[in-house]
């Protein structure tokens, strides 16, 4: 790894420019302009032909293939592909010497490991990681709190105790793999036995593959035990049975809290038939009342959207992570929560967030987080920018760099206003940061535990997933992934590439069906039934 000193790095508006493939002059495609939030934006306009390449700033080092580019091709400014270019892909715009620093959203993504011809693809071939001394300085982009002209309303559902809920459901949680099996047998007994309880969204069994074998010191326990915590607690739970061995490590003295629930232990039940029938029982007797809600509008200001990512493509970071970006800036004018996560796909990219903390301590706190991970990596014989994954990989991006840039765009421009633990209960509103590791499920389910009522879930390659209790819009970055997958995703964003839309109009779409999801709408991986085998706490092993 090269180690480079860089004072500043990002921080400017990234600029984007469309350049149709016969490289007319006469074409204006390029509109750029500043968001008031200083972030950038992409307008495409309508062309008989799309364009095939991709300028993001007039600083940039790379243009961004919009479809495979065959070798021989002519580009812009007399550029020829000098390779068979994937879609999404990094194509040179100028002759790069071994050693070259590399630039994407006017920001450092790595330096060339080898010369590099105008038009050859870049890729992991001849892009390396590129170590570099952040300059984070705190606060130094904190503006003032946006407040949205119009305050708006969603339909969510108000528990007795003043908690807002988008979805209805009954739980069943294992607090140990070894009562896996029952916690799924009672919530089984329930399938298709809910025809008299329409407003009971269903039940959930939430089981995992962790409970004992550890210290009961270690943070991998608290962390399971936070899990179960928070999700026993969730308001979009009616309510909750939490079924033991009762010999685990992760047993279930305190575990319930407040929460509206019950503890069933197997040891102490009668064995495994007699916890079943209890279980059924306790569901059974909850099943009235859960029935007996009604939806009524409430302020935006009680939804808090969990932000993922997975199958991430050289598009994502374009497309519709800048368009859920825009979607957060509205969501917390209206004084909604929106919880950023995924520490090690922000890695490299820290300055980003630390210049809009609210304030030094919390810039302070993430920076730590970052450099936990430093060091769990290295102790574990592993480096941290092993990512991005073999599939991220394919779809264009090359160095964690590069994939952090176009991560933390789901966060829009607003301010940092906290730092959480893994699954840690968010209380503070605005955007904020939960420390998770990137793999979708382990992260999805800390920000569920946290309180996340919907989820935003973007994806450039193809994602299956979700999170019962909490209801996940699918969010594609390009086109050709809606026809591909058409049944997973809710909201395609490769309108923005196609220059049908703006990053701004996508944005606003994007913010209109977190309110329809909110308020009842079912989304594509609640009608495939995805989230009966996503909880997946972290055990705080070897994972990145």
């Amino acid at each position: 790894m090269r180690r480079r000193s860089v004072s500043r790095q990002g921080g400017h508006p990234i600029s984007f420019a469309f350049t149709p493939i016969d490289d007319n002059p006469g074409i204006d495609m390029t509109k750029n302009y500043e968001r008031p939030s200083d972030a950038a934006v992409l307008e495409a306009k309508h062309t008989s032909e799309r364009p095939s390449i991709l300028l993001l700033n007039a600083a940039d080092d790379v243009l961004i293939a919009l479809r495979p580019i065959a070798k021989g091709e002519r580009l812009r400014d007399g550029i020829i592909a000098q390779d068979d270019i994937p879609a999404g892909h990094k194509i040179a715009r100028r002759a790069l010497a071994k050693g070259a620093e590399i630039r994407r959203y006017s920001s450092l993504i790595g330096a060339a490991s080898a010369d590099i011809a105008a038009g050859a693809h870049i890729h992991l071939h001849n892009l390396e990681m590129l170590d570099f001394a952040r300059d984070y300085a705190f606060c130094s982009e904190v503006r003032p709190a946006p407040v949205a002209a119009e305050a708006r309303t969603f339909d969510g559902i108000q528990r007795d105790d003043g908690r807002i809920a988008t979805r209805n459901y009954i739980g069943v949680i294992s607090s140990v793999n070894c009562s896996a099996t029952v916690a799924r047998m009672v919530a089984d007994h329930f399938r298709g036995r809910l025809d008299d309880y329409p407003n009971v969204d269903g039940v959930v069994p939430l089981t995992h593959k962790r409970g004992c074998g550890l210290d009961a010191k270690v943070e991998g326990v608290e962390a399971l035990r936070r899990c179960i915590a928070g999700y026993a607690a969730h308001p979009n739970f009616a309510k909750v049975v939490i079924i033991g061995l009762g010999c685990e490590v992760g047993d279930l003295t305190g575990v319930l809290g407040g929460a509206s629930g019950d503890a069933l232990v197997i040891q102490q039940s009668g064995g495994t038939a007699a916890t079943v029938r209890a279980g059924i029982e306790r569901v059974e007797a909850a099943l009235e009342q859960a029935n007996n809600v009604r939806r009524v509008p409430v302020p935006v200001s009680e939804l808090k959207v969990a932000l993922q990512c997975g199958g991430s493509d050289g598009y994502s970071g374009v497309s519709v992570n800048a368009a859920l970006g825009v979607a957060v800036d509205l969501l917390v004018a209206q004084g909604g929560t929106a919880i950023l996560s995924e520490t090690t796909e922000c890695y490299g990219a820290e300055h980003v967030l630390t210049r809009r903390a609210i304030s030094r301590e919390v810039g302070e706190k993430f920076v730590s987080r970052v450099k936990w991970w430093e060091e769990f990596a290295a102790r574990n014989g592993m480096v941290i920018n092993n990512n991005p994954s073999p599939g991220n990989k394919a779809g264009g991006l090359t160095t964690i760099i590069e994939k952090s840039l176009g991560s933390i765009a789901k966060g829009g421009t607003s301010n940092l206003m906290a730092v959480y633990g893994y699954a840690e209960r968010v209380t503070e509103r605005g955007l904020v940061f939960m420390d998770a590791p990137a793999f979708d499920p382990v992260g999805a389910t800390a920000q569920v535990a946290g309180g996340a009522t919907v989820m935003c879930f973007t994806t450039g390659r193809g994602s299956a997933f979700g999170c019962k209790p909490t209801p996940s819009l699918k969010l594609a970055s390009n086109s050709e992934l809606v026809r591909r997958m058409p049944d997973d995703m809710d909201v395609n964003c490769g309108t923005i590439l196609d220059g049908e839309e703006t990053v701004e109009a996508a944005g606003a779409r994007i913010f209109e069906e977190i309110l329809k999801t909110a308020s009842g709408k079912r989304t594509c991986s609640e009608r495939l039934d995805y989230g009966n085998e996503e909880f997946a706490p972290w055990d705080m092993g070897v994972m990145l």
